[in-house]
């Protein structure tokens, strides 16, 4: 297959142009939230509960998001997304003013922020499925493989900029100035999915019950083992893998290498995740996807533990580096799977699950770390992460047979032959 064949479609091009302003913004913003927060308090709590206030209206709205994003055009119900999106980047930018810190206090700021990241959850249930639906009407289906891998590959750089850039932007131009460039992400990627033509509705069954939208939604996941099992493999490992929570306290108090050296350590697995798409674009995954999902979470939960033991500041960016690579794995076939595995007329209620299952273990993993670090000190609760993340895949491996034999090749033969 030619590897650059979904980047020979315009349309998808202006999408990725818009993904990677998008989630650039979205991790920048994330970790100077981080960054001023810890500042703000020196409690590693305080940075588990950014991830709480994200979480709860991200998974109970998840659902209903999915529900919307089938019934509605999706070029238009992005747009209003990052609509949503700047307003709240926008209102970062204010509460970061430095002369708003000598108008009210450190507990009312504090507080605002969570507020806003609050609002910054309900956009994301809805960012996610409508993300995952409008790139299935850019491609034919038999490109689906490709135009996942082009996706997560564009998430990944964004992922590497956005955090490095973060880091960088706070000891040059400070908090302030780095929400401004944020905010102006966000009118590129808003400006850019403009240029995207409206896209016809396939779901045949618009102005269905929203409940029972809903219970077919998730019937269909449960009764899918290759989504299910990939998704529940990876939200547990995300959710008890979470040690990149507590990066600002590695940083700060562990490490002492400061705002830059927090950048780096952000942004590390992020390199070796999008070094690893770029190169799935050649090496396809999807021989033996079951067993190489498996493993893949397997080296991440090593990586996660050598990491929390690590004193040495190379030490620690190489295992992030490496744990970024084998994560890019789990991401790029768990992206296929659910291409493949999906009829368009679900494609939004299923990435609504996917959203509480593995998009949300991010922030709940946040909470989880954050907690842990509280109760247990924080190499503890990193090296215990990494342990419960590596007895998943053994329960995983031995529970599921079917999934470890799973293998995509007949799925593309498929779709191939149908178009």
């Amino acid at each position: 297959m030619d590897p650059y064949a979904a980047l020979r479609i315009r349309e998808f091009n202006v999408f990725l142009g818009a993904r990677f302003a998008m989630v650039f913004a979205w991790a920048m913003q994330f970790i100077v939230i981080e960054w001023q927060v810890y500042s703000l308090t020196k409690d590693p709590l305080s940075l588990g509960i950014i991830g709480l206030m994200e979480v709860i209206p991200a998974v109970s709205m998840a659902l209903f998001a999915g529900h919307i994003v089938d019934q509605k055009e999706k070029r238009n119900l992005l747009i209003k997304c990052l609509f949503g999106f700047s307003v709240i980047s926008l209102g970062l930018f204010v509460l970061s003013w430095p002369d708003f810190s000598t108008m009210v206090s450190s507990k009312a700021i504090l507080w605002s922020i969570y507020v806003l990241v609050f609002f910054g959850g309900i956009v994301r249930a809805f960012l996610g499925p409508t993300i995952f639906s409008l790139m299935a009407l850019l491609v034919p289906k038999k490109l689906y493989p490709n135009a996942a891998t082009w996706s997560s590959t564009t998430w990944q750089m964004a992922s590497v900029l956005g955090p490095a850039t973060a880091g960088f932007s706070i000891s040059l131009i400070g908090v302030h100035w780095s929400m401004c460039l944020i905010f102006f992400c966000t009118l590129i990627a808003l400006t850019a999915i403009s240029r995207i033509s409206r896209k016809p509705i396939l779901n045949p069954k618009i102005g269905e019950p929203v409940f029972q939208s809903l219970k077919e939604g998730i019937q269909f996941v449960f009764k899918t083992k290759a989504i299910l099992g990939a998704l529940t493999l990876d939200m547990i490992a995300v959710l008890f893998g979470g040690a990149i929570a507590l990066l600002p306290i590695y940083a700060q108090d562990i490490l002492h290498v400061g705002a830059e050296g927090f950048g780096i350590l952000r942004a590390a697995p992020a390199v070796g995740a999008a070094l690893t798409m770029v190169g799935s674009t050649r090496f396809p995954l999807y021989k033996n996807a079951g067993k190489k999902l498996l493993l893949s979470i397997f080296f991440f939960g090593v990586c996660i533990i050598v990491f929390g033991l690590s004193t040495s500041f190379w030490l620690s960016v190489g295992t992030l580096f490496i744990s970024g690579a084998v994560d890019g794995v789990s991401m790029i076939i768990r992206q296929t799977i659910l291409q493949l595995k999906t009829p368009d007329n679900m494609r939004g209620r299923v990435a609504s699950v996917n959203s509480m299952f593995v998009g949300s273990s991010n922030e709940l993993g946040a909470f989880e770390s954050g907690a842990t670090a509280k109760l247990m000190g924080t190499v503890t609760a990193v090296v215990f992460g990494g342990c419960m993340t590596i007895l998943t895949v053994g329960i995983t491996t031995f529970a599921l047979p079917s999934f470890r034999r799973l293998d995509l090749r007949k799925d593309i033969e498929e779709h191939s032959v149908t178009e």
